[in-house]
């Protein structure tokens, strides 16, 4: 037995035990004839004492400990003299009477604590030591606790969980499929799913009326602090279920998530906004109603009222009240424009007024207008004095309130409005069915083709296709998409005018998506279902910024796995029994 008791679970109740423990050397600290050594493990840190007065040699062991040398100690609980609130184990010590060293460390190439000075790149390429550090560590063992809760939750709502398979057909509508080659069939490929949309409404054809899993998916897209090239998906399917059945449990499963986990009261009912009025009023179909804001059009007020050519050149004019921001500096409005006119965000200027304390009103644009016109700015804004308005233009104006999203967030961070200990749920409603695409010049499905039209729109599938409403919805958190689903098409002919809307010939169509064509000749229930982002959900409740710290080994921004050096070149004899043959131009290669 290497040890009897971990680092994290010694009390002064134990004072006077012998004990044995094991992990890794966090410090090592010599006092005059005295060391301390701060032993760390998954659970914690326990101080060992070694006195140079009852063990000389045992002592100039300890001293030549290194960081992250993994030992072995034994010795007695004894109360601590100069006790540590901060720490579970800080009222006793361990009077070590014997140490062994299991393995030497070289040492780290950075410091194993909270506050390390690794950067980034550096972690990832040594991530088994970044999981030593106690917050690492603790953000996944929030991902097993979360995975344990949702398994018990579902189990008692009568879902079964099901595996599916990870080789599955390409179907490269949408995201890009990665592809991985078949030596048994030369020249074609598997591909990994991005998710187990289909193979889960044929669960439903055959029966399995609550179906979920905890599977892995795979997307080739650009990464992002939300995106990984693999995720993984909490995902659900309910037959003989309409919108509210969905919503009803998902909402009951992240209620549960909340107060079991953060100990947060979510309300007993989400609030649903639809898509079009999210949009209206935040810029995103994920707001963050963690903070107000919202935007206000000012096409009335100000179109064709001054002569400001840009405001009546405009096919939109929307602003946002920020609270007691117009002691603002000409360098804070400054930085303010040079954000907006980033490529991220692509807005050509930022116009200003500020509603002074004293009653004045100063704007960047105060030549064009006469002084009436901001007092009704001032009232379509419902602003203050001592009120700052910040407006934004075009000639789209999804487009510009897409922009201006991006700046009210990031006038909520500037003031510190996005707190990560608040939790503001709710669930988007009635998205578009169809997005056009510039990139392929047609109308794309906005979540996939499977996705059911409202059926008070299905007569516009053949005369506007554009207005037609999904059946679905997706759950917001802190202007993050945790997840999202929809009711299904069950109808083979429906799904069949869905595929034809989408470009597909009915060749192709069969070629992709047969099995499932055919399946709904065999008596299929309808069914609907959602999907949460297990990452997403795991970085939320742990505050995080990005979803790599709750990731056990994530790749970097580039998709690459730098610890492993992946992906990486196969070797000839591999690209030999594949039947491969790379044909890089030398731009490429």
């Amino acid at each position: 037995m290497y040890r009897t008791n971990t680092c994290g679970e010694l009390r002064l109740s134990d004072a006077g035990k012998e004990v044995t423990l094991a992990g890794w050397v966090q410090r090592v600290r010599k006092m005059g004839g005295m060391t301390f050594v701060d032993l760390r493990d998954r659970y914690g840190i326990t101080q060992l004492v070694f006195n140079e007065a009852q063990d000389a040699a045992l002592c100039e062991r300890a001293n030549k400990l290194g960081r992250e040398w993994c030992v072995q100690v034994k010795g007695t609980v004894s109360e601590r003299q100069s006790k540590n609130p901060k720490m579970p184990t800080g009222d006793i010590e361990l009077l070590a009477s014997e140490l062994n060293v299991l393995s030497e460390s070289q040492t780290p190439p950075f410091t194993i604590e909270d506050n390390t000075d690794g950067g980034d790149e550096l972690r990832m390429k040594y991530r088994y030591l970044d999981l030593r550090r106690s917050c690492v560590r603790k953000n996944l063992e929030l991902r097993h606790k979360m995975t344990i809760l949702i398994r018990n939750f579902l189990d008692s709502r009568d879902f079964i969980e099901v595996e599916t398979p990870i080789l599955i057909g390409s179907t490269p509508e949408g995201a890009r499929d990665f592809v991985v080659p078949s030596r048994m069939n030369p020249g074609q490929f598997y591909a990994l799913p991005q998710s187990p949309q289909t193979l889960k409404q044929l669960l439903m054809v055959s029966g399995f009326d609550r179906y979920f899993q905890i599977a892995k998916c795979f997307r080739d897209e650009d990464l992002r602090a939300d995106r990984q090239p693999e995720f993984t998906q909490i995902d659900c399917e309910m037959s003989f279920a309409d919108q509210e059945d969905v919503l009803q449990i998902f909402e009951d499963m992240a209620r549960y998530l909340f107060k079991e986990i953060r100990g947060v009261d979510l309300p007993a009912k989400l609030q649903q906004m639809t898509w079009h009025e999210a949009m209206r009023r935040f810029g995103s179909d994920k707001p963050d109603l963690r903070f107000g804001m919202e935007f206000v059009e000012l096409m009335d007020v100000l179109k064709g009222t001054g002569t400001f050519p840009v405001f009546n050149e405009a096919a939109y004019i929307g602003a946002i009240c920020v609270p007691g921001c117009a002691n603002y500096t000409r360098k804070q409005l400054d930085q303010l424009t040079d954000f907006v006119k980033r490529p991220q965000v692509g807005a050509k200027g930022l116009v200003y007024v500020k509603f002074n304390e004293d009653g004045t009103v100063k704007s960047s644009i105060d030549k064009f207008y006469e002084p009436e016109i901001w007092a009704k700015v001032k009232e379509a804004m419902g602003a203050n004095d001592g009120d700052l308005v910040l407006m934004l233009s075009g000639d789209n104006a999804n487009k510009t309130r897409t922009q201006l999203c991006t700046l009210r967030l990031e006038m909520g961070d500037r003031l510190g409005l996005r707190d990560k200990n608040r939790f503001e749920c709710l669930w988007i409603v009635d998205f578009p069915l169809f997005e056009w695409s510039d990139e392929e010049q047609r109308l794309m499905a906005t979540h996939h083709p499977f996705t059911l039209p409202n059926p008070d729109d299905i007569p516009l599938l053949d005369t506007a296709p554009e207005k037609v409403r999904a059946v679905a919805y997706d759950f917001v958190c802190n202007g993050v998409e945790v997840g999202g689903g929809s009711l299904r098409i069950h109808d083979g002919k429906l799904q069949e005018k869905m595929f034809e809307i989408l470009g597909f010939t009915p060749e192709r169509a069969m070629a992709q998506f047969g099995f499932l064509i055919n399946a709904f000749k065999y008596g299929a229930p309808p069914h609907a279902g959602l999907a949460f982002g297990l990452d997403r959900f795991v970085s939320i409740m742990a505050g995080l910024d990005s979803i790599r710290d709750c990731i056990a080994f994530p790749k970097n921004n580039s998709g690459r796995d730098v610890m492993l050096d992946a992906p990486s070149e196969l070797d000839v004899k591999q690209l030999e029994e594949l039947q491969i043959r790379l044909d890089l131009n030398q731009e490429n290669a």
